[in-house]
């Protein structure tokens, strides 16, 4: 078996921003001089200064293109190997630089996002990039950076549908994104940016009533339950933390947490980082609850051998012992204490299944 790799060990990779940031410098150097940078430099947000080669350089009648093929190095990212095709074209004085939604890249369609409705996927940072990179070319060879940039991902839009993007309301295809124009492999910020940006929606939208899962299993579960359309679908997995603090300036009425029995009977015991790497079930303390729910000597000896909190659950159902309920009783009080005070707060427990397994309101 070969040997686990460490985080350090991993590749990092670049965003969809930067790669775009390099296909723009490449096609406006293409159209002014008629010579495509190969590969191409550009400067990120922090410093850093990489090169790009580019998988494509066309140049047409007042237009340029160039393409570059997305790098996210050991990062499980959708858009791996994707290509980031920008094409500038020159557009009427004063205008500055202008942005606009190729192949594959969508359209947003609903308030709460960095960006307004009506406009391309192309966060601010990567636009911020995108005209200060075409800004320093425009000033080296003496002209005004006044032009299109349309960003284009072939294939964007059956990538999106395996992303939250429909949820959010960007239709069409996928997002431009990036802050720092680096992807970190594994890491969990992507993710917690991704609930920020779903919490953001919701508000706009005017909910207030919004539930985070665990996985895919608790969600349809918890939609079910209560009636709540997709927008008010928050799918936090392990990271109850992140959202627990994206609710600090993103308050809500109500929040409901739904999970499955093991991930919710380690936020009962305390946890907020729900990964199987960072806590697991404290057995002894189930084996507790069922006590304290009157377990006689004959179940808690059956609880000693038990191996897993499943095998718990299904111990406890059998016998008629309310230990879903509470475990959400106490994943509640958890909960409270990390969200402000005028946010109300639920739990819902799932089974593998999906089944219903302990509420507490």
């Amino acid at each position: 078996m070969a040997a686990k790799r460490k985080p350090s060990d991993l590749k990092k990779g670049w965003t969809t921003g930067a790669c775009a940031t390099a296909a723009a410098v490449a096609a406006f150097e293409g159209l002014l001089t008629g010579r495509f940078p190969d590969p191409v430099r550009i400067h990120l947000p922090r410093g850093e200064t990489p090169m790009f080669p580019l998988s494509r350089s066309d140049l047409g009648q007042g237009t340029a293109c160039a393409g570059v093929i997305k790098d996210a190095g050991d990062d499980p990212d959708i858009t791996q190997g994707a290509e980031i095709v920008v094409t500038v074209a020159r557009d009427a004085p004063g205008r500055g630089t202008v942005f606009k939604a190729g192949e594959g890249v969508g359209t947003v369609t609903r308030p709460g996002l960095p960006v307004p409705p009506g406009e391309p996927a192309i966060n601010p940072v990567p636009r911020r990039m995108i005209t200060e990179h075409l800004a320093d070319i425009a000033v080296r060879l003496d002209t005004a950076p006044d032009v299109e940039v349309t960003i284009s991902i072939p294939g964007g839009e059956r990538l999106a549908r395996k992303t939250l993007n429909g949820r959010l309301g960007i239709e069409g295809g996928l997002s431009i994104l990036g802050t720092t124009g680096i992807v970190t492999p594994y890491s969990c910020s992507a993710w917690i940016e991704a609930m920020r940006q779903g919490l953001d929606v919701a508000v706009a939208s005017g909910l207030t009533h919004v539930a985070g899962s665990t996985g895919r299993t608790s969600e349809a579960a918890v939609q079910r339950l209560l009636g709540l359309s997709d927008t008010a679908l928050i799918e936090m997995g392990n990271f109850v933390n992140g959202l627990l603090k994206a609710l600090q300036d993103r308050p809500v009425e109500r929040l409901t947490l739904a999970g499955g029995f093991g991930k919710l009977a380690k936020l009962a015991q305390g946890c907020t980082n729900l990964h199987s790497k960072v806590s697991r079930a404290d057995l002894e303390g189930l084996r507790g609850m069922l006590a304290d729910l009157g377990a006689d000597a004959g179940i808690r000896a059956r609880a000693e051998r038990c191996e897993t909190a499943a095998q718990l659950l299904a111990l406890a159902r059998e016998c008629n012992l309310a230990l879903g309920d509470r475990v959400a009783d106490m994943a509640r009080e958890v909960a409270r204490s990390r969200v402000p005070s005028g946010t109300r707060i639920d739990i819902a427990v799932f089974d593998r299944g999906g089944d219903l397994v302990g509420r507490a309101e």
